[in-house]
């Protein structure tokens, strides 16, 4: 069963990746037939600071890693524990400072909601899906690479660090039970990504994907709780599209 659900997990890894390979030959393609058309707004970048907003969809899951305990008699009623893919979105802001004609420095403040699923599978009793809902505010610092403009389109890459503090959250079990998974409040992300800066006579519009590594372990430190007891560390994956306007 842990088996089968691992190549699921990895098949729909392969069609994510898929479908980004294939956007962004096409916005390649598209760029390099560009090159010789009117230049909307060709001074923009040369603005010192820049604002403005960002809407993103997320999809993310937990990457969990088992305790010694989890093989101990003393869990062997619970034979898997297995995190799922949910979705989700984010909302903020961009305050773009310009460093040289190739690299910028962004803080994007934001407001992300999160869904986080595991699921337990039992020998002998009723599975267990745990939702854990938290609303975060994130701080992303990021280190922008600009390739040259051509035309109306440029090339970026983007990475830095991205803290996360929980601002609200509700865990929900299905079964009824009292204890939910213990979840901290704080995270720290390592973000990577790419995107393409498009512009308009009025504004710059960035469809870009990034990715979002988790390196804080985001497991509580409850004790005697039957959920946390076969899980050494969860640590948070996430894929998203974001849509900047500036």
């Amino acid at each position: 069963m842990q088996i089968f659900n691992i190549r699921c997990k990895l098949d729909l890894c392969r069609r994510e990746v898929a479908i980004i390979v294939l956007l962004l030959c096409g916005f390649i393609g598209h760029v390099n037939a560009q090159r010789n058309v009117a230049m909307n707004n060709p001074h923009y970048d040369d603005r010192f600071l820049s604002y403005g907003f960002l809407i993103g969809i997320h999809t993310t899951t937990y990457q969990l890693k088992y305790s010694d305990r989890f093989t101990t008699n003393g869990l062997d009623s619970i034979y898997s524990i297995s995190p799922s893919w949910s979705p989700g979105f984010s909302l903020g802001f961009i305050v773009n400072l310009r460093l040289s004609e190739f690299f910028d420095v962004r803080l994007l403040p934001k407001v992300a909601f999160y869904e986080h699923r595991v699921q337990y599978l039992r020998l002998d009793a009723p599975k267990i899906d745990e939702l854990v809902e938290t609303t975060v505010v994130e701080l992303p610092l990021l280190l922008k690479y600009k390739s040259e403009r051509r035309g109306n389109f440029r090339m970026y890459m983007v990475g830095g660090i991205k803290p996360g503090f929980e601002a609200s959250g509700k865990n929900d079990v299905d079964e009824v039970s009292k204890q939910n998974l213990p979840i901290k409040a704080f995270n720290l992300s390592l973000d990577a990504g790419f995107g393409i800066d498009m512009y308009y006579p009025l504004f710059k519009f960035s469809p870009e994907i990034r990715f979002s590594k988790g390196i804080t372990n985001m497991l509580g430190n409850e004790e005697n709780n039957p959920l946390s007891a076969g899980i050494d560390r969860l640590n948070t994956n996430t894929i998203t599209l974001y849509l900047l306007f500036q």
